[in-house]
């Protein structure tokens, strides 16, 4: 288990002991010792508040016993922990992308052109492919090389290639021209209109054209 696998795991013990306590805190008597140790570390990083010594009265006053030990989430590890059980528990390793789908590496001006064109999702008539969200969100970055990797089916491939030509069309065309040099997807316009426009189900994708 990962490191932060390990975090987010401790930080929902914490949330799920706090709850059913009804005070919030998890005790001394309701976590194992390497876990208290791993809490103990989440409080330097803001994310867990160790019981004081006033809080540990109370708390033993109302356990008929003495608390030693007590914890509970910070706003900061309870937003920690809904966002990292918000994201895929499951991500294809590097190299093994599903056979439909192509193991695709942007760097960071690329990205940060395809996130724009996500976030324009609902004002554009020619929308981002389905499933397309999802990817960048979910996106893995290799920071040796600086390269955020995708894993996209031919659809999808082609809708970045939409949203990097209109980043072309609006600012640099170095972000398409790379895309098109390492991967031969290319946005056309002229092509497009031969091909007709793209059915209207309340979703058109540039995979239509």
């Amino acid at each position: 288990m990962r490191s932060w696998e390990r975090a987010l795991s401790v930080l929902e013990a914490l949330y799920e002991r706090g709850q059913v306590a009804g005070h919030g805190w998890t005790l001394d008597t309701e976590l194992l010792p390497p876990h208290q140790q791993q809490a103990n570390t989440l409080e330097n990083q803001g994310l867990v508040a160790l019981a004081g010594r006033e809080d540990r009265a109370e708390l033993s006053v109302l356990e008929g016993r003495p608390v030693r030990w007590a914890a509970r989430l910070t706003p900061y590890g309870h937003d920690t922990l809904a966002y990292g059980q918000s994201r895929p528990r499951a991500e294809p390793p590097p190299g093994e992308a599903a056979p439909d789908r192509q193991s695709v590496e942007l760097i960071p001006s690329q990205m940060a052109a395809l996130r724009v064109f996500i976030g324009l999702t609902g004002q554009l008539r020619v929308r981002p492919d389905a499933g397309l969200a999802e990817q960048v969100r979910s996106a893995s970055c290799d920071h040796g090389i600086k390269r955020w990797r995708l894993y996209l089916t031919a659809e999808q491939m082609e809708s970045v290639a939409y949203g990097l030509w209109l980043h072309r069309m609006t600012g640099s065309a170095a972000e398409a021209n790379r895309f098109a040099r390492e991967y031969g997807v290319v946005h056309s316009p002229a092509r497009a209109v031969d091909e007709g426009p793209p059915a209207v189900d309340g979703l058109p994708s540039t995979a239509r054209w």
